[in-house]
């Protein structure tokens, strides 16, 4: 481990402190360093220089890291300086005692799905994306549907009328998917999730399919609906009638370092409140 990226999230106000101290630790054990600023927005990056990222910022931070680093095997060391901390595992009063013990190899790292994503336009390949959370097809502006005939593996699921669909990875499941009505997936769980966006059907329900699954979208053509595919929440690209978004899982994985699928349950218990019961677990 001999040369770092410190990726420092310039929303977050103690993001640009810490990585000045994290450099200064990386220096002090003979770790070359360059910074990458991020602001919400995907920047081009040679990812594979590095042979490991710090992230300091929230679970989106890591999510951009992620897309970046995961084709080149290159882990991530995620500090948390977000909300939720459900990706991002380190808590700012651990970071370096976790990342001294990463840099002595005495800590291991977990692997994260990804999710691959194909857009077919006119029967061509016309764009490939790859995302940690999730791939998200829907209409481009609120208060609008737009209907798509999906599929899963060849086999029809139905003509969805809907605001979209989203497709998450089980990191992605505590997301849009989440708030969306979708099931919570165990980070450690092969499997991909398909959680209909307001459909005007109420038979449409989340569906958790093998992570061998391939799904189809493809645009169905309706007056005035324009229609979006957006990445991990960040990278957005507009779609047109007729277009086929394929997704299944990428070969490549997120691996996330100084981390645990024991932090992830202890975050589902801290972050969103599972009390246990009506008095917050308390006995009376």
């Amino acid at each position: 481990m001999k040369n770092c990226l410190i990726v420092v999230n310039t929303d977050k106000a103690p993001s640009e402190m810490l990585g000045i101290e994290a450099a200064a630790f990386l220096k002090e054990r003979g770790v070359s360093y360059d910074f990458l600023d991020f602001n919400g927005a995907s920047k081009d990056c040679d990812w594979q220089k590095f042979d490991f990222v710090i992230t300091l910022g929230g679970d989106g931070t890591v999510l951009f890291a992620a897309r970046g680093a995961a084709k080149y095997g290159v882990p991530i060391f995620p500090v948390n300086l977000g909300e939720f901390g459900f990706i991002a595992g380190i808590q700012p009063d651990e970071w370096q005692e976790a990342l001294g013990l990463f840099l002595e190899g005495k800590t291991g790292a977990v692997r994260r799905t990804m999710l691959a994503a194909e857009l077919l336009r006119g029967g061509k390949l016309a764009a490939r994306f790859e995302a940690l959370n999730d791939i998200v097809v829907s209409a481009k502006s609120a208060a609008q549907t737009i209907s798509m005939d999906i599929s899963v593996n060849g086999t029809p699921l139905g003509r969805f009328k809907a605001d979209g669909a989203i497709v998450s990875s089980p990191t992605g499941s505590t997301a849009y998917s989440a708030s969306a009505g979708g099931p919570i997936v165990g980070p450690d769980l092969d499997a991909l999730v398909l959680t209909p966006l307001n459909s005007f059907s109420l038979s449409a329900r989340p569906i958790v399919f093998s992570s061998r699954a391939v799904l189809r979208a493809q645009i169905i053509p309706s007056r005035n609906r324009d229609a979006i595919l957006t990445v991990d929440g960040q990278t957005p690209f507009e779609l047109k009638d007729d277009d086929i978004v394929q997704i299944k899982k990428s070969e490549h994985d997120a691996i996330l370092a100084g981390t645990s699928v024991e932090k992830f349950y202890n975050a589902l218990r801290s972050k969103l409140n599972w009390s246990g019961g009506p008095n917050g677990g308390n006995r009376a």
